[in-house]
């Protein structure tokens, strides 16, 4: 009783108090979305951003995914381990989507779910593109080049680092034998490499440690698709970069299966 008594006490207090005591709570809209990846402590489970980008209107979002329309989505985040799922979800939606463009795509939380996402996109049939403002970098690299057909627009940008696993060891800090390589050279075989391209490629990509970047123009990444220039596009000089880090690419070998 005397609980609700004191209880009382400072409802009324609160009502008899002067306005210019009181706290007001201003509402507003936005209007524009953008995705974001603020900076994070370093650490084999986080990543770092450099930018924010426009996410374009669309009619449906699945995880990073945006439907623009009937037949083209855009990628604009991260994928991590529920991505595989909410790419069928997608294109259980929308089975006619033909094109997936790369927006800004920093990586992945998760690799073993960022490749097997990249399997899908090329069962499905679907091209990928990296227009003029576009940015794919880690792990984000490995989706791109999943693409049935892949294109690049003068101008985007490309990053790519040594993957880092969960007990903080990096690419070299295994044998060149080892079943964590042959991971990724068997994914890079799927998706159209030769055995020898294969691993040229992915040297590259672990030619810089996890903690740094090494940055691509689009004709530096061009050269390692194999497939014409697109026509009509003149090859400018890679751009300057920001000095951010990308996104990790996260790796886990465990038996997890998509």
């Amino acid at each position: 009783m005397r609980g609700l008594f004191a209880l009382i006490l400072c409802c009324a207090a609160m009502l008899g108090a002067p306005v210019s005591a009181q706290g007001y709570v201003v509402q507003y809209t936005v209007t524009e979305e953008w995705v974001e990846v603020p900076p994070a402590p370093e650490s084999a489970d986080r990543a770092i951003a450099f930018r924010r980008a426009r996410t374009p209107t669309s009619i449906a979002a699945y995880g990073p995914f945006r439907v623009l329309d009937a037949r083209r989505a855009v990628l604009v985040g991260v994928t991590g381990p529920a991505t595989p799922s909410e790419f069928k979800a997608m294109l259980r939606d929308y089975p006619q989507i033909a094109q997936l463009d790369f927006l800004e795509a920093p990586g992945t939380d998760d690799d073993r779910a960022n490749l097997a996402t990249g399997r899908l996109i090329r069962a499905a049939g679907i091209a990928t593109h990296v227009p003029a403002d576009g940015s794919v970098r880690s792990g984000a690299v490995e989706l791109f080049l999943a693409g049935a057909k892949r294109t690049i627009d003068d101008g985007a940008e490309f990053a790519v680092h040594s993957w880092l696993d969960d007990s903080g060891r990096q690419a070299d800090d295994y044998a060149a034998d080892s079943p964590e390589h042959a991971y990724y050279l068997r994914y890079y075989r799927e998706m159209g490499m030769s055995a020898e391209a294969a691993r040229a490629f992915y040297d590259m990509t672990n030619s810089v440690p996890h903690e740094t970047a090494l940055w691509l123009g689009a004709q530096d990444m061009r050269q390692w698709l194999g497939d014409s220039p697109v026509d009509g596009v003149v090859t400018s000089k890679p751009k300057s970069a920001p000095e951010s880090q990308p996104r990790i690419s996260y790796l886990d070998l465990g038996t997890t299966n998509f």
